[in-house]
């Protein structure tokens, strides 16, 4: 009887204090995106925030990152790993970083090649078509094409396409690229 009662008690404590750090952490939750802004380079999507504190980079800074992306876009809507290479490239070019010193490759494949298919529907689009007007490289997983049903001619124009993910990684890696996986 005495086991039972002391297990009850636990339980309840239990229960309060699972209520009681979700009340105190949902304030910490709610996300402030008042600071975000785009540009300097993709004034319609890429968004980033100033970081006080945060060290200068040096002046001879290089970035050569590739951003791994799988997942696909919700219908309609932009691919977030793909804007995530516009917010690299925003927000280090506000930082100070020469344009001419960022080289973007975004390795696609999953579902996400599905991103970058011709079509009314792909909400992709029209920033793939800007990145790739800057310069920013898209290859595709061939494998991941396949598996997908997407072929070469489907792609948006200027998007490559790659015998797989884990050869366009190996070759990027090459030429000195590293990886930011989404």
């Amino acid at each position: 009887m005495i086991k039972n009662s002391f297990k009850r008690i636990l339980m309840r404590i239990a229960v309060i204090a699972v209520a009681t750090a979700a009340l105190f952490a949902a304030p910490a939750t709610a996300q402030d995106l008042s600071a975000f802004s785009t540009g300097p380079v993709f004034e319609d999507f890429g968004p980033h925030a100033p970081v006080e504190g945060a060290g200068e980079l040096p002046s001879l800074t290089t970035f050569s990152v590739a951003f791994d992306v799988t997942k696909r876009a919700d219908a309609e809507t932009r691919n977030r790993g793909f804007e995530s290479a516009a917010r690299f490239i925003n927000m280090h070019v506000a930082g100070g970083v020469p344009a001419d010193r960022i080289n973007i490759a975004v390795v696609v494949h999953g579902g996400a090649v599905r991103d970058l298919v011709v079509g009314d529907d792909n909400g992709s689009q029209t920033m793939v078509r800007a990145l790739l007007d800057y310069g920013v490289r898209f290859i595709v997983c061939g494998q991941s094409a396949a598996a997908n049903g997407v072929s070469a001619d489907e792609l948006i124009e200027g998007v490559e396409m790659d015998l797989s993910a884990m050869t366009a990684h190996a070759l990027l890696q090459q030429d000195g690229y590293t990886v930011n996986p989404f």
